[in-house]
């Protein structure tokens, strides 16, 4: 099966920015960014398909921008206007989700 690898996460004070990056074991269509916060299930956060079409969930549109680059096989989520509430494990899958998760980047937003 296709793997995961999540890259970028850390400590950001509200109001700051993060880039995330994911690689793929290989080729796929659509690759979507996941979420799961704390007592919370895991969440769709944006997809990209390979020929650019991208969607977002309500609470990342206009602070979030997905990008593919179809050659390498990895999907980008750039972070902007980070919230406390964005904190969560950020996890990448095609979407929809295969079974086999990586092993996520952790993302803390606090002050």
């Amino acid at each position: 099966q296709v793997q995961f690898v999540e890259s970028g996460g850390g400590l950001v004070q509200p109001g700051g920015s993060l880039s995330l990056s994911c690689a793929a074991s290989g080729s796929i269509y659509v690759m979507g960014w996941y979420r799961q916060a704390p007592g919370k299930q895991r969440e769709l956060v944006a997809s990209v398909t390979s020929a650019g079409r991208k969607n977002y969930a309500d609470s990342a549109k206009g602070r979030f921008t997905i990008s593919k680059d179809n050659a390498k096989n990895t999907v980008y989520l750039q972070m902007n206007s980070l919230k406390s509430e964005d904190t969560a494990v950020y996890y990448c899958n095609q979407h929809p989700p295969t079974p086999f998760w990586g092993q996520g980047t952790q993302v803390t937003v606090s002050s």
